[in-house]
């Protein structure tokens, strides 16, 4: 079966990795890819959000699945146009999607079926919303209601930062319209978790456990990012918490995306916080694979990834055996300096050829004239060690990342050290 993925990051390289491990996966097609995932799949130079182009190449090509890995197209509705076309598509519709696509809507929602968040208030006025925020304890979290890239959070630990976290998102629209409404919540402190799921409906397939860290600096310091590393599994938070949040967030949100007439097909991803009494509560949803947990998840499945993906198309998810290993894996990203913010591209990339027996997933990557590689994003390489435990995965994650060279890079050296407290 040919496959076309859909997207062109470091998550979208561990996915063509993962399929490309099924004996049933013929040729892989990603669009519009990067020049590492062209190492594994034929990359197609279309862009996300070009969906006739898409659609009119899937069925050019016979593929017999499509997989879409960022949640822009999913949001705007990319699966009910390959769906109007007969093509078989993993992802959730439009509507579905819209659990990450609106912070209101999804946060509503956690209120209306009682599901452990945060409070919060919600606002489409930059006066009442000021006014507001200028009555709560700090530190507090802002939040653009649509999508960003990942940036669109700010945890405010002065009244100077909120305030003006604030006026950027509503007055000079930073996010555009992506912050037409604000989300206003509570701080919760505590250790973060991501659970992600594959899903068919009120079928709820959990995966292994993972933990991201967002700020670009060491010890959680500095601007939020998309993920500076990732790993799974986690030896220091108790498996009877990961249930608990299984059981009393996941299942029933999709439950209640059901009752609300938005099934959800795809990856539901659980953004989370296990408050210091082991109560974990909701911090986000999110309609898709995230980046870079997904670099330290598939690489701990057994199972056939595309066996799963066409199951859960089928409506016969639940009938599936799906296996995890026990062993752990780290992520570790490079990212060019000054990310978050600005950064240079096409700067020479060294190392590479040492590390190509290694698990090294490319984000933002390109080849210059001369065949070399360069950087071409934020976020360049997801370098994954794996090992017996966290201290052996993070250990081999590091000896690949210190390897790997260019002008300006940049990486925490703390990832996963939470869990070897």
């Amino acid at each position: 079966m040919d496959i076309l993925v859909i997207g062109g990051g470091g998550r979208e390289h561990a996915i063509c990795w993962a399929l490309a491990k099924s004996p049933n996966a013929g040729v892989i097609y990603c669009a519009p890819g990067n020049a590492g995932i062209g190492e594994i799949a034929e990359i197609v130079p279309i862009q996300v959000n070009e969906f006739d182009r898409l659609t009119a190449f899937a069925q050019e090509k016979k593929v017999g699945l499509v997989v879409v890995g960022p949640d822009d197209p999913l949001v705007d509705g990319i699966v009910d146009a390959f769906e109007a076309k007969d093509i078989p598509v993993f992802g959730p519709r439009k509507n579905a999607a819209y659990i990450e696509g609106s912070k209101t809507f999804m946060k509503d929602l956690l209120k209306k079926y009682d599901i452990p968040t945060a409070a919060y208030e919600k606002f489409d006025q930059y006066e009442a919303a000021l006014k507001y925020l200028q009555s709560q304890p700090l530190p507090i979290v802002i939040k653009a209601d649509g999508l960003a890239a990942g940036k669109g959070v700010t945890v405010a630990f002065t009244s100077e930062q909120a305030e003006s976290a604030l006026k950027d998102i509503m007055v000079n629209k930073v996010f555009g319209e992506s912050g037409a409404q604000v989300v206003i919540e509570e701080f919760l402190a505590g250790q973060e978790m991501s659970i992600l799921a594959f899903v068919d409906g009120e079928t709820v397939r959990p995966m292994a456990a993972a933990q991201d860290h967002k700020q670009v600096y060491d010890a959680d310091q500095g601007p939020n990012t998309g993920g500076m590393g990732t790993y799974s599994p986690l030896p220091h938070i108790a498996d009877s918490i990961i249930e608990e949040a299984i059981e009393t967030i996941i299942k029933p949100t999709a439950k209640a995306m059901v009752t609300e007439g938005r099934h959800f097909r795809g990856i539901l991803f659980a953004g989370l916080m296990i408050s210091p009494d082991g109560k974990p509560k909701t911090i986000e949803f999110n309609a898709r694979f995230g980046d870079p947990e997904t670099q330290v998840v598939l690489p701990r499945l057994k199972s056939d990834l595309l066996e799963i993906f066409l199951a859960a198309v089928n409506g016969t998810l639940d009938q599936v055996e799906i296996e995890w290993s026990d062993e752990a894996a780290v992520c570790v990203v490079l990212a060019s300096g000054g990310y978050p913010a600005s950064y240079p591209t096409g700067l020479p990339i060294s190392g590479l050829e040492k590390a190509k027996d290694a698990l090294v997933f490319h984000a933002g990557t390109a080849k210059n004239a001369d065949d070399e590689w360069v950087t071409d994003g934020g976020r360049v390489l997801g370098v994954v060690g794996i090992g017996q435990d966290i201290a052996a995965a993070r250990k081999n994650a590091y000896a690949i990342a210190e390897g790997i060279t260019f002008e300006g890079k940049h990486n925490r050296s703390d990832i996963a050290a939470k869990a070897l407290v």
